[in-house]
């Protein structure tokens, strides 16, 4: 008798070739925008991915050549299609202390309270070709003199611009892993990681180095308002250290289609055993108060630039 299981297909993956990436070789697909665009990408071509909704944004960035650790490259470093999901907590300032470099002070709410985020990312179409990310990072003050004001922390909360510093960003990819850890000094590595992100779902799993579950997230997705190009552009600086010198780099988020849960409820965050996992729990985290997630969206991420940061 026929089997009544349903037969799945199993998709083709794109051939793999080296490529040189400041001395180190790394795979990428073959005949993907890296292999033939080295960065320097053609708008056009991207206009005419159906996964695209359009390149007017990336049209008024232009692309500057500069050098860095990872060799000769362009910048901004753009994505044309992603699609985001960020949890934010509330955490001891203590606990959070113990985890920032002492540069670094964290964003307060309220006394002895600050703000940590666990973020996964899916990039479905970008200039280093697909892959996904997941971050826990740290909310800070902005590395400036001065005092922070209120509405720093009002822009903050509204994800107008926020200021962080990272202390695990896994990644899919090889390309992503060597450009994020040498060229931007973040903490990168090659790990399973699924993201999947539409308007009813926001799914995702982060592999531990046995195969098993270091993060993984299920919740419904919030719903969503729809932006034209340009209307909602979001700004996260994030600070590292690169050869001892403090650097910030900024992205820029082009917002289409985003929503947002306050105090969600139906959320599962599983927070199992991996190097995610220790960050997180290292920061003791006390309450979920906000769910954001962006179906659809674009990025700019620039290169890193030296910074100065207050002595304290």
């Amino acid at each position: 008798m026929p089997s009544s299981q349903p037969q799945h297909e199993t998709v083709p993956q794109p051939e793999a070739i080296k490529v040189d990436l400041g001395g180190r070789p790394v795979t990428v697909p073959k005949g993907g925008l890296y292999d033939r665009y080295r960065m320097d990408t053609d708008l056009d071509a991207v206009a005419r991915d159906p996964r695209v909704s359009g390149v007017d944004f990336f049209r008024k960035l232009p692309k500057t050549r500069v050098g860095s650790p990872i060799g000769e490259t362009l910048t901004p470093n753009f994505y044309y299609r992603i699609s985001t999901a960020r949890l934010t907590m509330l955490a001891p300032t203590r606990a959070i202390r113990s985890r920032l470099p002492r540069e670094l002070a964290p964003l307060e709410v309220a006394p002895g309270l600050g703000l940590v985020s666990a973020m996964f990312f899916r990039y479905d179409v970008c200039d280093i070709d697909f892959y996904t990310e997941a971050a826990i990072g740290i909310a800070v003050k902005p590395a400036r003199h001065g005092r922070l004001g209120f509405f720093d922390l009002v822009s903050a909360l509204k994800n107008e611009h926020l200021d962080s510093y990272v202390l695990s960003l896994p990644v899919s990819t090889e390309i992503a892993q060597v450009r994020g850890h040498d060229g931007y000094g973040f903490p990168k590595w090659v790990t399973g990681l699924d993201v999947d992100v539409d308007a009813h779902r926001t799914t995702a799993r982060v592999a531990n180095d046995a195969g098993g579950v270091d993060l993984a997230l299920s919740a419904p997705t919030p719903a969503q308002n729809s932006f034209p190009s340009g209307k909602r552009v979001s700004s996260l600086t994030s600070y590292t250290a690169i050869d001892g010198a403090w650097h910030s780099t900024l992205s820029q988020t082009n917002v289409l289609s985003a929503g947002t849960a306050l105090v969600p409820r139906d959320l599962q965050l599983t927070v199992g055993q991996g190097r995610m996992a220790d960050d997180l729990r290292s920061l003791k985290p006390m309450r979920t108060i906000q769910f954001d997630v962006v179906t659809e969206g674009q990025l700019a991420l620039h290169m890193p630039v030296p910074t100065s940061v207050r002595t304290r």
